[in-house]
């Protein structure tokens, strides 16, 4: 697969490697029992990551029934079972570092891993909320790490109401919590604006999607 890839002026690591947790994750509370943690520049160094994803990767692509006939979905995906080895090290630490730091909340560790590859500013994900299996009636976490361009990631409660917008740059971190999943939705628009390849990686709990 060839992207054009652009080398980040901002992340100037030799190697990949996370920065802290503690005291540096800013957490949102919003309503109905949800709530959002934010860490910008968790991982530095991701110029390599974003190239390693994006080559190594066995990326497929996803088709829906939209208005009576098969479309494809705008933007790449990939899924990494619990047992199956992760695509680049960074992303063990980072599941590894986030089962640590969220297990007196969460109780379990984050397992699966899945992948989304938004190739350019054309490539999205509509509103939705990650309710297949027991988030549908539990409260969860789950956890995006992004790599690459930024995107906007907007979320809006189900019940109505205004949206919020966090833009996720290179290796920043954003997690939803709480009733999240069930009481908001959050989606990735299309941008009009110039926009490299951007891959983000959500990592899950056990029977979780």
């Amino acid at each position: 697969m060839s992207l054009t890839l652009q080398a980040s002026l901002l992340d100037l690591a030799d190697e990949a490697r996370l920065t802290g947790l503690s005291g540096q994750v800013h957490r949102t509370w919003l309503d109905h029992g949800a709530w959002v943690d934010h860490r910008p520049g968790w991982v530095e160094g991701s110029d390599a990551v974003l190239d390693t994803l994006i080559s190594h990767i066995p990326w497929r692509r996803e088709r829906r029934l939209m208005y009576g006939r098969s479309v494809d979905v705008p933007r790449l995906v990939a899924w990494y079972a619990d047992a199956m080895p992760l695509p680049h090290a960074v992303l063990r630490d980072a599941r590894a570092a986030l089962s640590a730091y969220y297990r007196p909340e969460l109780g379990e560790p984050f397992t699966t891993a899945g992948c989304c590859l938004y190739r350019d500013g054309r490539d999205s994900v509509a509103w939705h909320g990650d309710t297949i299996g027991r988030s549908a009636t539990e409260d969860t976490l789950v956890a995006i790490v992004s790599f690459g361009s930024p995107r906007s990631l907007l979320l809006r409660p189900r019940s109505g109401g205004p949206s919020r917008s966090y833009r996720l740059g290179h290796g920043d971190l954003l997690v939803m919590g709480g009733s999240c999943q069930r009481t908001w939705e959050h989606a990735v628009p299309k941008s009009t604006r110039a926009a490299g390849p951007r891959v983000s990686v959500q990592f899950r709990p056990a029977n979780v999607a």
